[in-house]
Formats: structure tokens, C-alpha cells, sequence
């Protein structure tokens, strides 16, 4: 890890001394030797550290030696890291002194001059100080006879892994005969709630096995399942509020500092009833801490069952699993492993080919101690491997290590040592996140980058690229799971790491030197900056910036206020201040830490920006979001070109100003729920690297035209796009190729045939119908006033149905709405057995008099009509069955809800006849709700056609139809409801009268 600092700090000194040096000229000369001298040093020591590295993970003095070396690196970083600041500093200042008109315009002012010399002074000292710490080390690293590293280390190419499980793929005799052993006890009834225990170390196949358990067949019937993965700390509010959650199938927040009404929830939610619960990987064995949880899940039925994994036997003992009920996986015998080695590394070879590897595999399999997360991870590392690779692996001196600590990890060591120095470095820092922690890509991502891990690469958006590539590479070696995809499948956007891989991490951080002593923090916090650069702070008000904390690159902050001294965090990159209401002060101080890359300001109840953030040169990520009082920017924010993604949701901005034009390299723009932002400036279309533009819920009716022209732009999110002569033109759509988030709303607002014919004609082009087909919820609105003479030849005309028919795909599209639509007749699409739509919204159809065959769409699952005016007769040709001779025929075989409203003028439902009654014929088979709201017209309902439908029917509302509602009032004898029900004792009539 020591060889990612060291580079760091070589391209540092690189730069300081081609463009500093240049800048300071007489006042740094002396310097200059020295910086040289401990590049040559630095050079040297580089040379050795690939065998450094490897040799430190088992030798303590060469690990030592190792950790002296990085701190040193660091020490220099923060020396290089102050200089720089020193210089922006004085730049800054000097660009708000009075004009200095002595002699010649470039000569500072003399008290700047001043300052540069003591600091110059100061960074000579200390840099002085460091090269005799680094004369020592080299005169160490002699001792060790370290070899040259032959070739610099490259990333393997690796094939996509994946991280899910595949239970049909799990490998070992025992887990079976556990897994009906446990299944068998867990379904006896008992008087109480027994709970069973599975013991085993980390990457035994504890959580598998309570998996096969879960998804037993016979857990399906009976019983209510739950999961719940508990890990480290052990919180009982926040353990009671998963399991509340997935007993009600919802995520809401609840109040985890009641403690006693998230119990009563939990207490109500699974009271009377059986239930499976698995609380997986526990690891607390405070008992104060189960027993309250406990005491509240015996309010479930006789015969619930506990399931629990854990490391720890005497945690299973604490939470009260007898000895019978403790089971510990067997781990797998060599074969096993050698079989899981096997189908991870050489996937659909041929027995022949495998024969070749099976002699030194089972060698490799033998060192896998039976764990199948090993053999699964070694798997993909032999994956790329030939035969001679197969034969170093395993004549790797890596597994003779004594180290007790390391018997988990030795196969993930092998992993590890063929990492890049930057990929080494960026793996062992996510031990700074709890265990199993979901962890957030982008912000990952962005902290590697604060920590100067990611190598600068050329190019707007390279060195997120390059992180990306990072965490792919990370992912592909096993070292994440639980990978989840961003709605795209392009790239991951959360993770975790598993327990095992969290431990590695965590001990190739690990410091055996004594730790850091601090007046003002404890040794602990002291240790953890030292080691990771990173804090969270979450003191309060009591929190006070001291020496110890000076070098954090990445900081959260929890509290009421900013902490006090905040201005000496000059190195910091990443400052999470989300949530504290900050003072125009406290936002000051900010905006002199000038290296600062992302900074997250939301809901801080900021009412103004100052100009100085505009110092902050290097901000590539801004979060202002939630700030309601924000009501607009200050020019100098506009000058951030470093900038790739602003957020400025839910403000109070009342315009965003032409200046934007000036972030060339924004790829990401949020002005969601800025209801006052009537338009975008043209400037905007400058922005060639967006990607994502946010705007719904403001009050922009209309799109800069050469928005379309942004070819990178993938994601515009707007409440609705309004179409028509004063608002935008649907051709700018057709250059966007936006995925809408899988959702367009379209309002149309024409007033004549000619506009009419040119929407028609923008829908057919080849461009917008490929950006519809990405589309799969669609709501098309037509408004607009019309004269007399237009609408009379707009209704008769087949332009309406073009206009849909054009707009409307068939692939993906699962949900439909059409309001306002002023056609005589429904669009054929509504017919065809082609449209696999799922969901159907006709609403205010003021000329529609009739409906199609809308019974022939095969997926349609819900129909709703409402407001259409005309509509008289609901004949036959609405079920789309030709002839009742055709047995095989089924109308609307998905449709489980069908409500008609507000169509006053409606008097018949034409029923089947008796021979279709009869018949085959199978009609709205999973009809389960029909509602007739407001429908005053409607005398009588289809008795045949519904008596074919009763058997799955459920509910029947009439509400507001006056003549239905008479008609079954004055059915004293009930035939007319009873011609209904009869096939189905459950259904349900609702008659209100209003």
C-alpha cells in the first residue's frame, strides 16, 4: 500500500517542481535541491516495494518498516498539500488588495511578500525533517535485501462476475443433510418460540444454508418469513424496526430513539402469528441487549422458530439455543472444494480439459481449509490462468504463514498481491465503512479520489471512469457482493463487502506500532485518522479540531454546529456537512479550504451563498439541495469549471443565470422543485458534457430548441413536456435520445389541422420513435382551444388516431394514458393482439361514441374509462371474440380491474348469448374488480357475460348510477343479484345512492 502514497507524492513533487518552482522563482531555490534529492530517494525506494509488500503481510519488521515508510509519504503529502494551500492563499488575498501601482504591476504587496517568505521558511524546515526521516528508512531497507521489482504491477483483466447466488449450485453433502435436519426441527410445533442456532467462520456457508433453509417449499404455506441481517453493533431498536418492515413489505421511517413504540410495533406485527425469523450474522453477546427483543417476539404463535447465524458459539448460547439446536457446518472436504474450484475456474470445459488441472486443483483446493468463499475466490483467480499459473499458485509460499490472525485470509492474500498498488490501497480503505454497511459507488468512488488513490488521467470525467474501472475490477475478484446495478445495468451503484473481506481489510490497515496519543481526542480516533485519513465526527457541540485531525481528507459531520477550528482542515478533499443548519461564517470558513473536491451542503437552511466559493477551484461535486430559503446564486459560482455535478433540488431559485454556460464540464444538473425557474438560458446548450437534467416541478414550459443538440445527454427528468406552438416542438425530442427514467409525459396543445399534421409528422421520424421505444409509461394529455369549424374536421379526421398511433409504441410500453383525445374513433393499437400494454387510462374522449376490441390485448391487466361523454352502447365487439364457434377464445384473459366512470350518456352493456354462455368461450377469467361509479344512464348489467366471470370476481361497486342502483332495489326477490353471485359466495356488492 506504501507504493500508492509514494506515487502520489512523486507526481506531486513532479508538478511543484515544473510549475511552483517556476512561480516562486528566487524564493524557492533552495528548496529545489531538496525536492530533487527526495524524488531520487523516493525513486529508489519504489523499486523494491512490489517484494516490500508482499513480505510485509507475514513479516512484522518488514510491516513496520512498511508503516514507518507510509507515514513518512504521507507526512510529505501534507507538507506539499500545506505549500500549495499557501500559495492559493496568497493568490487570493492578493486578488483583493488595493492595485499595488509601485514599479512594475506583478510585484505582491510587500506583507503578501512577507508571508511567502516565512512559509517558504516553515516548508523548507519541514521538509528538512522529513529527509532525514527517509535517510533512515533507506539505510533500513538495505537490511532486508528487498529484490528490484522486475516489471511494474498491471491490472488482470478479469470476465463480469456476478453476485448473486445460484442455490442450484451449492456445493457439499453436509449442507444438505443440514438443511433437512434443521428444516425438520423448525417445522414441529412447540409451545414457545424456539430458536436455532448456526455456528461457523466466516465464509463457511452459514448465511447459504439459512438460505436453502428459507426457501424451503415448506415455508410457502403458513408462515410468515422473515429476514433480517443483523451484523455489528447489535441496536434492538433498529433490529425490531427491519423485522417490523418486512412483516408490513414497506421501508418507512420510524423513530429508532422510542424504543419502547418500535416494540409495540414489532409486538403488534407478528402477535398471533407463526413466523420463520433468520437473524443472520450476530454477533453481540450482551444478553441486555436480546432480552428485550426476545421478550417481544414471543407474542408470535406456537411453533415460530428463530434461525441464527453467527461466528460465536457462545452467542448462541447467550440468546438461548439449547445444544441440540447449535449445528456447525462441516467445512467442505477436498473434493468439494476441489468441485467448487473447479466450476468457478473452468466453466464449460470438457472433463478432458479439467483432467489437466485436476492434479495440482486438488492441491489448491486442499488450502482452502473447506471454506467455499476461498475456493470460490481462488476460483476466479486460477479463472485466467494456464497451467503454469495453476502451478505458482499453488506453490505460493503465501499459505505457510504462522500468523494466527491469518488463517481466514490466505486466499484472499493471493487476490490481494496482484492488485495494483492503487487498486491495493483503494480496497483496504473501505474497512473505513461498519460492516455490512451498503456501500454508495459514486461516493466510494469520489473519497478514492479525495485520497488521491485514483491516477490522474487526461480528459473531462477520466478519473471517475477510472474509479469505476477500479471498483468493476474490485467486484470481478469477489472482494464485493451484493453488487446492485444502476437502472441502466451500465454500472454498479451500491455493494457490500462480506465479513471475511471486511476482516482482511481491516488487518492490512492495521498498525502494531503504539498508537497516537491526543490531549484533545482518544488514542482510538487518533489512529483511525492516522490510518485512514477519514472521520466521522459525531460529537455535537463539543466538537473541537486538533492536531490529530489536521491531515483528514474525507470528513462526515453529524451534529448541531460546524466544529470549532474548522480553518486548519486544509487538506481536506470530501466534507459532508449534510443536515446542520451553517452560518454565514461557518460557510466563510468553508470556502477557504480550497482543495476541497466534493462538499454537501443539504438541508443546512442556507439563505445565501458567499462569492468566495468561488475559490473552490477543484469542486467537482456541489450539493445545495433542500435549502427551501436559497433563493439564488452568486455569479463567482459559475466560475467552478472544475465542476461535474450541481444539486440544487427543492430551493427557491427564481432563475438560473446565462453564467452556467460557464461549467463546460458539468455532466449532472438538478432543478427539481425550483417552482419559480420559468425557462433555462440558451447557454445551457453550451454544457457538452451533460448527462443528467432534472427540471420537473418548476415552471418551465419551454426548452431551449438546441437542447437536442447535447448528444451526451442520456436522463431528462420533467413532470410533463409540453407540445405546441407557444411551448416546445416535438422534434427536439428526437435528438435527445433520453430514457425519461422510463416515464414521458406528453401534454399537446394544438389549435388547428396544420399543427395536427406536424406533430404526426415530427412522431413518425425514425430518431423519436427509437426514444420511445425506451419509454414504459406514457400519458398523453391534448389541450388547446379549437374553433367550431377546426374541431368538426379534426374529429372526422383520422388525425387523431395517427397522432397516437405514432406516439404510442408497442414494445415495452406497460402503462397508457390518454386525456382530452378529441378523435371519433379509438386507435386501432387499442385492438391489436400485438400491444402487450398492461394498464389502460382513457379519460374526457369527448367524441368517442363506441369502444374497440380492447379484449383481444393479451397482458392488459387494468382499464380504466372515464368522462367519455358520447358513449352510448358497450356492444360486443368490446370483448375482441369474433365467433362464438372459436372454443379457444378468451377475452381480456389478464384483466383483474375494469371501472367505468362519469359517462352519463351510457344506457346499454350488450350482454353474450346464451350459446356463448355455454360455450368455451372464457371471458375476463381473472376479472376480481368491476366498479360503475357515477354512470346515471346504466340501466342493467351484463348478467351472462359477468356470471362468466363471477368465479374469480370479488368485488362490484355501483356507486352514483341512480338506474342500476333502482334496479337491484327493487329486485325484491334478489334474482338479479343472485343471477350474479351465484357462482361466486364471495363477491361483494357495493350500492350507494347519492
Amino acid at each position: 500500500m506504501a507504493a500508492a502514497i509514494i506515487s502520489q507524492v512523486l507526481e506531486t513533487l513532479t508538478e511543484i517542481l515544473k510549475d511552483k518552482i517556476q512561480y516562486e522563482v528566487k524564493l524557492v531555490r533552495s528548496v529545489k535541491k531538496e525536492l530533487l534529492d527526495l524524488s531520487e530517494k523516493l525513486e529508489e525506494i519504489k523499486e523494491v516495494l512490489d517484494d516490500a509488500e508482499k513480505r510485509g503481510v507475514k513479516e512484522k519488521n518488514v510491516k513496520r518498516w512498511l508503516k514507518k515508510l507510509e507515514n513518512t509519504a504521507y507526512e510529505m503529502d501534507d507538507i506539499l498539500d500545506e505549500w500549495n494551500y499557501s500559495l492559493i492563499k496568497h493568490k487570493m488575498e492578493a486578488s483583493v488588495e488595493p492595485e499595488q501601482k509601485i514599479g512594475c504591476s506583478f510585484i505582491p504587496p510587500p506583507c503578501l511578500w512577507f508571508k511567502k517568505v516565512s512559509v517558504r521558511r516553515d516548508i523548507a524546515k519541514k521538509i528538512e525533517d522529513v529527509k532525514a526521516k527517509l535517510d533512515q528508512i533507506l539505510k533500513d531497507k538495505d537490511d532486508f535485501k528487498f529484490e528490484t521489482n522486475s516489471q511494474p504491477p498491471t491490472d488482470a483483466v478479469r470476465e463480469q462476475s456476478i453476485s448473486s447466488i445460484d442455490l442450484k449450485k451449492v456445493h457439499g453433502v453436509d449442507v444438505k443433510i443440514k438443511q433437512n435436519d434443521i428444516v425438520s426441527k423448525l417445522i414441529l410445533d412447540a409451545d414457545s418460540v424456539q430458536i436455532l442456532s448456526i455456528v461457523g467462520t466466516g465464509g463457511l456457508g452459514k448465511t447459504t444454508l439459512a438460505q436453502l433453509i428459507f426457501n424451503d417449499p415448506q415455508f410457502d404455506e403458513n408462515w410468515l418469513k422473515i429476514w433480517v441481517c443483523v451484523s455489528d453493533p447489535f441496536v434492538v431498536a433498529v433490529v425490531a424496526k427491519d423485522i417490523v418492515n418486512s412483516v408490513r413489505k414497506e421501508t418507512s421511517p420510524q423513530d429508532v430513539s422510542q424504543l419502547d413504540v418500535v416494540l409495540q410495533n414489532l409486538r403488534d406485527s407478528i402477535s398471533g402469528k407463526k413466523f420463520l425469523l433468520v437473524l443472520d450474522d450476530v454477533w453481540t453477546e450482551d444478553r441486555d441487549k436480546w432480552e428485550p427483543l426476545k421478550i417481544n417476539l414471543e407474542y408470535g404463535a406456537a411453533g415460530s422458530k428463530i434461525l441464527v447465524t453467527t461466528r460465536n458459539e457462545r452467542v448462541a448460547r447467550m440468546m438461548g439455543t439449547l445444544d441440540g439446536d447449535i449445528y456447525h457446518p462441516k467445512e467442505l472436504s477436498p473434493e468439494e472444494c476441489w468441485s467448487l474450484l473447479r466450476d468457478t475456474s473452468l466453466p464449460g470445459k470438457s472433463g478432458e480439459e479439467c483432467g489437466k488441472f485436476e492434479n495440482v486443483g486438488m492441491k489448491i483446493a486442499s488450502k482452502c481449509k473447506g471454506l467455499p468463499l476461498a475456493a470460490v475466490v481462488l476460483g476466479r483467480l486460477l479463472r485466467f490462468k494456464n497451467l503454469d499459473g495453476w502451478k505458482h499458485v499453488e506453490r505460493s509460499e503465501i499459505w505457510e504463514l504462522d500468523n494466527e490472525e491469518l488463517k481466514l485470509f490466505p486466499h484472499l492474500v493471493l487476490s490481494y498481491n496482484e492488485l495494483s498498488p492503487a487498486l491495493k490501497r483503494c480496497f483496504s480503505y473501505c474497512a473505513v465503512y461498519p460492516k455490512d454497511r451498503r456501500i454508495h459507488a459514486e461516493t466510494l468512488i469520489e473519497e478514492w479520489m479525495a485520497q488521491g488513490y485514483l491516477p490522474y488521467v487526461r480528459g473531462n470525467g477520466a478519473v471517475e471512469l477510472k474509479g469505476r474501472e477500479y471498483l468493476e475490477n474490485l467486484a470481478m475478484r469477489c472482494l464485493f457482493q451484493d453488487i446492485e446495478k444502476s437502472e441502466s445495468g451500465e454500472h454498479i451503484e451500491w455493494c457490500k463487502m462480506h465479513d471475511i473481506v471486511h476482516d482482511f481489510a481491516l488487518f492490512l490497515r492495521k498498525n502494531d506500532d503504539k498508537e497516537r496519543s491526543c490531549q484533545v481526542c482518544d488514542s482510538s480516533f487518533a489512529s483511525h485518522v492516522q490510518k485512514y485519513r477519514s472521520q466521522y465526527w459525531d460529537k455535537g457541540e463539543s466538537c473541537h479540531v486538533c492536531d490529530c485531525s489536521k491531515s483528514v481528507r474525507v470528513l462526515r459531520i453529524k451534529g448541531k454546529a460546524p466544529p470549532v477550528g474548522m480553518e486548519k482542515l486544509i487538506h481536506l478533499r470530501w466534507l459532508d456537512f449534510r443536515w446542520i443548519e451553517l452560518p454565514k461564517d461557518g460557510l466563510e470558513i468553508i470556502c477557504r479550504l480550497y482543495f476541497l473536491q466534493s462538499l454537501l451542503l443539504s438541508q443546512c437552511k442556507l439563505t445565501e451563498i458567499p462569492r468566495d466559493i468561488g475559490n473552490l477551484v477543484h469542486l467537482r461535486r456541489l450539493d445545495l439541495s433542500g435549502n427551501r430559503e436559497l433563493k439564488e446564486l452568486p455569479e463567482s459560482m459559475y466560475s467552478l469549471v472544475e465542476l461535474r455535478s450541481l444539486y440544487l433540488k427543492y430551493c427557491s431559485l427564481k432563475e438560473i443565470q446565462k453564467e452556467i454556460g460557464n461549467l463546460v464540464q458539468l455532466r449532472e444538473l438538478d432543478l427539481s422543485y425550483n417552482r419559480e425557474i420559468k425557462e433555462l438560458p440558451e447557454s445551457i446548450c453550451s454544457l457538452v458534457e451533460l448527462q443528467i437534467l432534472k427540471i420537473q416541478y418548476t415552471d418551465i414550459n419551454c426548452l431551449p430548441e438546441a437542447l437536442g443538440e447535447l448528444s451526451n445527454l442520456r436522463t431528462l427528468e420533467l413532470r410533463e413536456f409540453k407540445v405546441g406552438s407557444q411551448y416546445n416542438k416535438l422534434g427536439i425530442l428526437k435528438k435527445l435520445y433520453c430514457h425519461f427514467i422510463g416515464s414521458l409525459n406528453l401534454e399537446i396543445y394544438c389549435s388547428s389541422m396544420s399543427e395536427m399534421v406536424e406533430l404526426v409528422e415530427d412522431a413518425r421520424q425514425e430518431q423519436l420513435k427509437t426514444l420511445l421505444q425506451n419509454i414504459e409509461t406514457l400519458k398523453i394529455s391534448f389541450g388547446g382551444r379549437m374553433n367550431e369549424v377546426e374541431q368538426s374536421s379534426l374529429s372526422s379526421s383520422s388525425v387523431w388516431m395517427e397522432a397516437v398511433e405514432a406516439l404510442v409504441p408497442h414494445d415495452k410500453l406497460n402503462k397508457l394514458a390518454i386525456r382530452g383525445y378529441k378523435g371519433s374513433r379509438i386507435p386501432h393499437l387499442m385492438s391489436s393482439p400485438l400491444n402487450f400494454i398492461k394498464e389502460i387510462h382513457l379519460t374526457t374522449l369527448s367524441e368517442v361514441s363506441s369502444l374497440p376490441a380492447i379484449g383481444k390485448l393479451p397482458l392488459l391487466e387494468s382499464l380504466y374509462i372515464w368522462f367519455v361523454e358520447q358513449l352510448k352502447l358497450v356492444g360486443r365487439e368490446f370483448l375482441g371474440i369474433e365467433s362464438s364457434s372459436d372454443d379457444d377464445a378468451v377475452a381480456f384473459p389478464k384483466l383483474n380491474k375494469l371501472k367505468f366512470g362519469q359517462c352519463s350518456k351510457w344506457e346499454e352493456w350488450e350482454d353474450i348469448t346464451e350459446e356463448e354462455e355455454s360455450s368455451a368461450i372464457s371471458i375476463m377469467p381473472c376479472l376480481t374488480d368491476l366498479s360503475i361509479i357515477w354512470c346515471s344512464s346504466l340501466k342493467k348489467l351484463p348478467h351472462r357475460l359477468l356470471r362468466k366471470a363471477s368465479s374469480s370476481l370479488r368485488s362490484l361497486n355501483i356507486r352514483g348510477s341512480s338506474e342500476l342502483v333502482k334496479t337491484y332495489a327493487e329486485d325484491k326477490e334478489g334474482s338479479a343479484w343472485r343471477s350474479i353471485s351465484q357462482h361466486n359466495p364471495q363477491l361483494v356488492l357495493c350500492q350507494k345512492m347519492f
